[in-house]
């Protein structure tokens, strides 16, 4: 009975997410509730409703009294349902605590800021549900122009703090990534198109630091760390693929290196680009690439160039 009503109460949220800033009237409401549910929904069910999304996600479903709509205030905060209950429901629970509990833990509790791409969010998996193509209207960081895009929405990726879409770009005619915070604009067109067969997004970026789909195949990277720095990337390795080496695994692969035994050792198996240079480079002189020489270089490299400017 709990697990039916915190659907109902899910669906709630995302219809109002959809609805946008225009918001629904309460007979759009109740027709959206009884093509959903086969049911009737009644003024009353509907206030218990949006009392109970309150009370328990923290999210208050508002009413515009010059128009009688009703609407969600703050949409871009708020994921789908089906990209990942759990996650949605866990953030949502932990907003309503901090939400509830605010003026007995006053000045006690901070979170990060994290830009927001959910705007969008909703719509790519409302299209990726149904298999519709969207036209996008995108902004790289590294151009004052906006393209558009025809995509095919294959699936959605998390990565430090923002969302990205990987997509098979039509014009491109390539699968691509896009983050969901630079698309300005965003229309599903009803065309529908095939899944391909298998597709993983985790298999596809198994290799693979971030959000860059790997052109070569993975390497072989061994680094080592202070034996404080090691406890912080046991709890939280930089790779899926990581982990530590014993000295004995260390001498076979890098005979000639001088071994430390205050240092704890480590390997991934990953294909290297920018991302992961500049996440070796974020751990400063903690942590020491060992090999392959050209990823060692790669961050020495840019270590060099921060130093300079010092």
């Amino acid at each position: 009975m709990v697990t039916e009503l915190l659907k109902k109460y899910l669906w709630l949220v995302q219809t109002f997410i959809r609805a946008g800033e225009r918001g629904l009237s309460l007979d759009e409401i109740m027709d959206k509730w009884e093509e959903r549910f086969d049911s009737d929904y009644s003024r009353r069910t509907f206030n218990n409703h949006r009392e109970a999304v309150y009370e328990v996600f923290g999210i208050d479903i508002q009413c515009n009294r010059s128009t009688n709509r009703y609407f969600i205030e703050y949409t871009e905060d708020v994921a789908d349902e089906n990209a990942e209950t759990a996650w949605l429901i866990n953030t949502f629970t932990v907003n309503s605590m901090l939400s509830l509990g605010k003026e007995r833990l006053s000045g006690r509790v901070s979170v990060e800021d994290i830009p927001s791409g959910h705007r969008h969010l909703t719509s790519i998996m409302d299209a990726m549900t149904e298999n519709y193509e969207v036209v996008i209207k995108y902004h790289k960081y590294t151009s004052a122009d906006v393209d558009t895009y025809t995509l095919r929405p294959y699936a959605v990726k998390e990565f430090a703090k923002r969302w990205y879409l990987v997509a098979h770009c039509i014009e491109r005619d390539a699968m691509r990534v896009y983050g969901l915070d630079r698309i300005i604009d965003m229309e599903i067109t009803g065309r529908k198109f095939k899944m391909p067969k298998d597709f993983d997004v985790d298999r596809i970026f198994a290799t693979s630091f971030g959000i860059y789909i790997p052109e070569s195949k993975g390497q072989t990277i061994i680094f080592r760390t202070t034996a404080k720095e090691a406890n912080f990337l046991k709890d939280l390795p930089i790779h899926s693929s990581q982990r530590e080496m014993s000295p004995r695994e260390v001498r076979k692969f890098l005979p000639d290196t001088p071994m430390d035994d205050s240092r704890a050792y480590f390997e991934m198996f990953v294909c290297p680009n920018d991302a992961l240079t500049m996440e070796f480079c974020k751990h400063g002189g903690r942590l020491e690439v060992l090999s392959p020489a050209s990823v060692r270089e790669a961050v020495a490299a840019e270590l060099r160039k921060a130093a300079e400017q010092y």
